[in-house]
This record gives structure tokens, C-alpha cells and sequence, in this order.
């Protein structure tokens, strides 16, 4: 068994993480800042989010079509819902200034798979890894931790 840190996930963005596509995670409040360098298990949330800015990151910045879109949406939800999926490192916290330079913030959004970053704490994602099979657990509403039983480990 493995002990490691949980946070919840809404898809499409659990399985853009775990697909290596969003390496930016973007969040009202620094949840992840005490876990840099530390190991975060993903969980993937019931519901979805709530908006379709994503989708037009990844058509536009990010240059993908309808069908890659499609395969990507589907690769995320291979595990289905209400679970832990995979891993992924933790990075640095920081604040995204109000005023960024254009380019500077069309890449962080392009990382993000989202719009609206600023005032957003920013925190790195890596080395995303998908567990062998799901690990069903109930979500929380910040930062729990779950226990992962070494045969799951990726």
C-alpha cells in the first residue's frame, strides 16, 4: 500500500492530466502548493465541468480536430467515474499575475487546457501515469489522501 495525497478532478481535465495534455493546473486557492515535489493521485469527479472552453483550446492553440478531440475525451474516461485513476508530480504553486504578457499567457493556457488564468494559482503537473486499473473511491472537496495497494502502481 501506497498512501499518497488525492485531489478531485472534473472531466475532461482528469483525463487531459493523465494524458499528458494539461500540464498546468489552475485553482482559486494554492491547494497544491504544500505537495510540490511530492506524488498527487488523481481522482475523476462524478460531474463534469461546467463550460466548453477546453474544447476550444485544444481545436485552436493546441491545433486538434474533431477526431482527436474525440479520441482524447474517450482515452480519459477508460476507467469511468468516481475513481482514482493515475499519478502525477506536483510541481511549483504560484500566483498568474492580473497583467501577463500576451504570449506568455496564450502558452500557460495552451498548458491549461483553459482560459481565465489570471489571479489563478498555477501549479505544475508531470510524469503523468495511469494506474493499472481503477481504484474506486469516494471524492472529497480538497486535498485527501487515499491508499493505493501496490499492484495498481503503473
Amino acid at each position: 500500500m501506497v498512501q499518497v495525497w488525492c485531489l478531485s478532478f472534473r472531466q475532461p481535465f482528469a483525463g487531459l492530466v493523465l494524458d499528458g495534455v494539461k500540464t498546468v493546473e489552475s485553482r482559486w486557492r494554492p491547494v497544491l502548493a504544500p505537495l510540490e515535489n511530492q506524488t498527487l493521485a488523481i481522482h475523476i469527479a462524478w460531474r463534469d465541468w461546467e463550460g466548453e472552453e477546453w474544447r476550444a483550446v485544444l481545436s485552436g492553440p493546441l491545433g486538434m480536430n474533431r477526431d482527436q478531440i474525440e479520441a482524447l475525451l474517450e482515452s480519459g474516461e477508460r476507467f469511468g467515474r468516481g475513481v482514482v485513476a493515475g499519478l502525477v508530480d506536483v510541481g511549483r504553486t504560484w500566483l498568474c499575475p492580473a497583467s501577463l504578457q500576451e504570449e506568455e499567457l496564450r502558452c500557460l493556457e495552451r498548458s491549461a487546457a483553459l482560459i481565465g488564468l489570471q489571479e489563478k494559482h498555477l501549479t505544475h503537473l508531470s510524469n503523468p501515469r495511469w494506474l493499472k486499473e481503477p481504484l474506486s473511491a469516494r471524492g472529497a472537496r480538497d486535498l485527501w489522501t487515499v491508499e493505493v495497494p501496490a499492484e495498481l502502481l503503473p
